[in-house]
């Protein structure tokens, strides 16, 4: 009984099927459902083609391949080999790029010279390929093409590049016998073979036979099976047996000579598992129906809807085609003029858009008199009677919902206080107070001009007797505070008063000795400082004379003095400056004098080095030994 085994795929599971080495006998012929083979027993084909079949006369190549360029056109990405079967290659997500298929003669099969092909049925390599190419606006699955193989020659897959590859999926099967040499294509630099993905970067065989991974031995060549008769060769021949149809109906097609397995004795067909399949003889291909086919329309798909609600518009490409040598090739239109071109544009909706619904009455108005507001709930709805953002309903058709009321003139009056208890003097002549506001009838908070009649007196006179003489101190303002920021200090004025009927007399401060005198200095703080620029003293200069200078530590401390990073730059102080410019003079000792009068030779000389002349010439030694100083300061 045959065994199976599951391996993993870089894209799934697929099923592999393994089984012990097969009986070497004659290989039996698929037909239909099921196998026909000499001895009259029906039998299944298995995944390599073989009919009773165990699986083992074949190998699984599959990769993924997930390199990118950067130039749009045409690139190689995988080789499919001669006598390969099962083939299968998907897009693994759909994307602007499509899949083309080339013969080694230079044929190609699918979407060749910029002509993507419709989906459908194309010969090519001794194989028929379906290609599909999934619906553009509903699905996210990509394009592919899948064939059952045997090719009879090597097919080169390319991508038509247009966007960044999402990787495409290739798998085939080969015969066990046929050597795999990789097929990746190379695209240098760029692509350096690392586009492939199977878990390294090279292709692999995905070969399971049963007894640990190796292949069936093989026997020798002149080694006859003992289930095969020895004379089987001479009693059964091949012979001609017509041809098949023409692969197409117009536009050139081919067929292919067929040839059966007849008796010696009585030239009837048999199976063709009798005859050996090494003398059978090479089918010949010959061209047929070569008259053009019609030309007819090609409809792509429809684009997506312009709008996601309500009525928008699609649009779709529409080329005039024509099919030849099984090839779709674009023509002019003029070929298509006895055909209805179809529409390339269309209405669409994807669905009704929401609308706006007002979904209460309006509200009373906010004040009983004059003008106020009042409003209603208004709210964007969906077709299924869902409340939706406001963004899903067009804002330019949304109803108010809110509006100015007028509920008429206000009655307006006279409104105050009461009096206040108390007198502005402690004695004598003084006022007392009272608060006058024109309102309306209606409580509202708000002061209003126009009330009728005269306004109400908001004072009065008010008298506590006559005032005997008391001394007072009396306080000023308060003066500005003395910094903008931070702490600061203001001053006021505190004088000693004696207030009497006649008024107020400015006494000497001693005669308020006896009473608390009130403060007439107090600490204040507008705000609180931000970040400012502090900085020490001047150092002392670096030289007494000749341009020297002299530094500063300068620092920006916020309100707290911590250092901060939020002070400008442009108003920083500098930390540096020049100092004592004027030029250095010589001290005059009055002992330091010259006791000859040729002493200048002495210094051009350069004698002054020797304390001799130092002490004799002392007064012109100096003065050279000035110059040189300033001289080399200059430089």
């Amino acid at each position: 009984m045959p065994t199976f085994s599951v391996f993993l795929l870089p894209t799934g599971i697929f099923l592999g099927l393994t089984a012990l080495s097969a009986a070497l006998q004659p290989t039996p012929v698929c037909t239909g459902l099921g196998c026909d083979d000499y001895l009259g027993s029906g039998k299944v084909m298995d995944e390599c083609g073989v009919c009773g079949g165990s699986n083992t006369t074949c190998r699984l190549i599959s990769g993924v391949f997930k390199h990118s360029w950067t130039k749009v056109g045409y690139h190689k990405i995988v080789e499919i080999p001669e006598g390969a079967t099962k083939i299968n290659v998907t897009e693994m997500v759909k994307s602007r790029n499509y899949l083309a298929l080339r013969s080694r003669s230079g044929r190609f099969i699918i979407n060749g010279n910029w002509a993507i092909d419709r989906p459908g049925e194309y010969e090519g390599g001794g194989a028929m390929f379906t290609y599909r190419r999934p619906n553009e606006i509903r699905s996210t699955a990509g394009e592919s093409f899948v064939g059952e193989g045997p090719t009879n020659e090597i097919l080169d897959v390319y991508m038509i590049f247009q966007q960044p590859n999402p990787g495409v999926h290739y798998e085939y099967l080969l015969p066990s016998e046929q050597p795999v040499v990789p097929q990746q294509p190379n695209h240098g630099a760029e692509g350096n073979q690392a586009g492939y993905d199977h878990h390294s970067n090279t292709q692999q065989e995905r070969f399971h036979p049963a007894g640990g991974g190796r292949e069936p031995p093989r026997l020798p060549d002149n080694h006859v099976p003992a289930a095969q008769p020895a004379t089987r060769g001479r009693e059964y021949n091949w012979r001609p047996g017509g041809s098949t149809e023409c692969s197409a109906s117009c536009g050139k097609g081919f067929r292919h000579s067929i040839f059966h397995c007849v008796s010696r004795l009585n030239q009837g067909q048999v199976s063709d598992a009798l005859c050996d399949r090494s003398s059978r003889p090479t089918p010949q291909e010959e061209a047929c129906n070569l008259e053009p086919c019609p030309a007819f329309w090609d409809i792509g798909e429809w684009s997506e809807c312009s709008k996601t609600c309500g009525l928008g518009m699609q649009h779709r490409q529409v080329l005039c085609r024509q099919i030849y040598a099984n090839r779709t090739l674009n023509v002019h239109t003029s070929h298509c003029r006895h055909l209805e071109r179809p529409e390339i544009s269309s209405t669409c909706q994807m669905k009704i858009c929401s609308e706006w619904q007002t979904r209460s009455e309006w509200t009373a108005c906010s004040v009983p008199c004059g003008l106020g507001q009042r409003s209603r709930e208004v709210r964007c709805v969906s077709n299924v009677g869902d409340f939706v953002p406001d963004d899903e309903c067009n804002m330019n058709l949304r109803p108010v919902d809110v509006e100015n009321c007028d509920m008429g003139t206000c009655a307006k009056s006279w409104f105050y206080t009461e009096w206040s208890s108390r007198c502005s003097a402690d004695c004598g002549m003084g006022a007392r107070t009272r608060g006058v506001l024109c309102l309306t009838n209606q409580v509202s908070g708000l002061p209003l001009e126009g009330c009728g009649g005269e306004r109400p007196a908001d004072a009065q006179v008010c008298n506590n007797g006559l005032c005997e003489n008391r001394i007072e101190w009396f306080t000023g303002p308060w003066s500005q505070c003395s910094a903008e920021c931070g702490a600061g200090s203001q001053q006021r004025s505190v004088v000693c008063l004696m207030k009497s009927d006649g008024g107020f007399a400015v006494m000497p401060p001693y005669e308020c000795s006896s009473l608390d005198r009130p403060l007439g200095q107090q600490s204040c703080k507008l705000k609180a400082c931000g970040a400012k620029w502090y900085h020490t003293d001047w150092s002392a200069c670096s030289k007494a004379c000749e341009r020297g200078f002299r530094v500063r530590e300068v620092r920006c401390l916020s309100g707290d003095a911590q250092p901060s990073e939020d002070c400008d730059e442009r108003r920083r102080p500098a930390g540096r400056e020049d100092c004592n410019p004027e030029p250095c003079l010589p001290s005059i000792d009055e002992n330091c004098r010259d006791k000859y009068f040729n002493c200048n030779v002495v210094v051009q000389a350069r004698l002054c080095v020797y304390d001799y002349y130092k002490t004799t010439c002392c007064s012109s030694c100096s003065r050279g030994a000035h110059r040189q100083s300033v001289r080399h300061g200059r430089r």
